[in-house]
């Protein structure tokens, strides 16, 4: 199988070398011989990081596509285009595409996977969504008459090594993105990672699979957690916690689904709460299977190429044989509005400490439906603080996020609130 790769940055220099070291037994295994035929690049005179015949290089994309010897396309360029055309062309052709492309499946992936069985060739994509981790096949073969309810994980190594470093060494947030940024994990301009449009992108190709429903980028709601800080994650810890930025796909009963990414108190017994560093997980919830955890390197050269390689010895074959995967039926998502949908939450208020206040701030929760868990109250003790000022906090039992934002409105009205803190969400009960 002659395959033409489409970009040769970190992933598509470690994907010809994972190519030429593992050929041999790929080939004695499955019977397919890989070769790298050619190479589209952006300039011909860029060192590498792997040894290429500069012969096999070109700028020409276009070409490689269209070049009839090319058995299999693998694109790894990023971006919706020109990869869209590219993919398009090499389907239309009859070329199984393997993808990375995280950003192009999660704005036009179902128009993609249309071509793809209409040209009955596979467009495989296992890379797009945590890496190293085989998340994409279980969800898409294995899982697929499971009834999957619910996806939830951590999705983004960059904001999971900056929550790490604020919990476990108590660094600030300005201070964990820059040691990010030095490391090579978070990019010079961090907004995509940070404020969770990275992890949304990934959260929207795992509720299309897992749920047989088109979810785009634009359909996920995002938080990120450039707002959180050392006090809140001091906080979590206190009260048996740990912060961590969770991208979470619900399915409910009415067939509706909800997309999510938002920063969110995970209880310290949870699988997902000792996911350090730039690890990723990913927590499936299966009607009958019940719960599984996907572990391993979300991000990376070498691990995401270790999932490009999976991809393209599965289309190999597939092509080998004459046949492909299909995606299956993809109907369009009914979308719950975010503030229908509900979880316990962690609220921190300051206040006036003045007789009444409690029983006034309760009285405008009890208003509002949503039911207080748990109180605490402290005094606060910095140089700007009213000398008469304390900290309330509070973990809500599960209420409608539509609810906790009414209450919170009426507490901003009161003269004794003199500030509304944090507010974060309790992995909890929350269905």
């Amino acid at each position: 199988m002659n395959i033409g790769l489409l970009g040769c940055g970190n992933v598509g220099a470690a994907l010809v070398e994972l190519i030429g070291r593992r050929a041999p037994q790929i080939l004695e295994r499955t019977g397919v011989e890989l070769r790298v035929m050619s190479v589209a690049v952006r300039s011909l005179s860029k060192d590498r990081d792997v040894a290429i015949d500069p012969a096999l290089l070109t700028t020409d994309a276009a070409s490689i596509v269209s070049d009839p010897s090319i058995d299999l396309v693998v694109e790894v360029i990023g971006g919706i285009e020109p990869a869209r055309h590219l993919i398009s062309a090499a389907l239309a052709a009859g070329k199984p595409v393997v993808t990375a492309n995280k950003e192009l499946l999660a704005n036009v992936g179902v128009e993609l996977f249309t071509e793809a069985d209409d040209a009955g060739v596979d467009l495989l994509f296992e890379a797009a969504v945590a890496g190293g981790i085989p998340i994409v096949r279980p969800l898409r073969e294995s899982l697929v008459a499971e009834g999957v309810d619910r996806v939830m994980g951590i999705v983004n190594g960059t904001t999971n090594y900056i929550l790490t470093k604020m919990s476990e060494e108590g660094w600030s947030y300005g201070a964990a993105l820059a040691e990010a940024q030095t490391l090579g994990y978070a990019e010079r301009d961090p907004t995509a990672d940070v404020e969770g449009y990275d992890a949304g992108a990934k959260a929207a190709i795992i509720a299309t699979i897992a749920f047989g429903a088109q979810v785009v980028a634009g359909d996920v709601y995002h938080e990120g957690i450039s707002g959180v800080t050392v006090d809140d994650i001091a906080v979590a810890r206190r009260l048996g916690y740990v912060l961590k930025l969770l991208a979470i796909a619900d399915r409910f009963d009415d067939g509706s689904v909800a997309v999510r990414v938002h920063p969110a108190m995970v209880p310290e017994d949870h699988p997902l709460a000792a996911v350090r560093d730039s690890f990723n997980a990913v927590f499936v919830q299966g009607g009958a299977v019940g719960d599984l955890m996907f572990y391993g390197r979300g991000a990376g050269g070498y691990p995401t190429a270790s999932a490009v390689l999976g991809d393209v010895v599965d289309a190999a074959s597939n092509l080998s044989k004459g046949s492909h995967a299909s995606i299956g039926s993809i109907v369009p998502a009914v979308l719950r509005p975010v503030d229908e949908l509900s979880t316990p939450y962690y609220l921190e208020l300051e206040v006036l400490d003045r007789h009444g206040v409690l029983a006034e701030v309760a009285g405008v929760f009890g208003a509002h439906e949503v039911s207080i868990r748990s109180m605490e109250q402290e005094a606060i003790d910095t140089p700007d603080a009213a000398p008469d000022a304390a900290r309330l906090v509070f973990i809500t039992h599960t209420a409608r996020e539509a609810d906790v934002r009414a209450t919170l409105a009426e507490l901003r009205d009161l003269a004794e609130v003199t500030s509304i803190g944090s507010v974060i969400r309790v992995i909890g009960n929350d269905r």
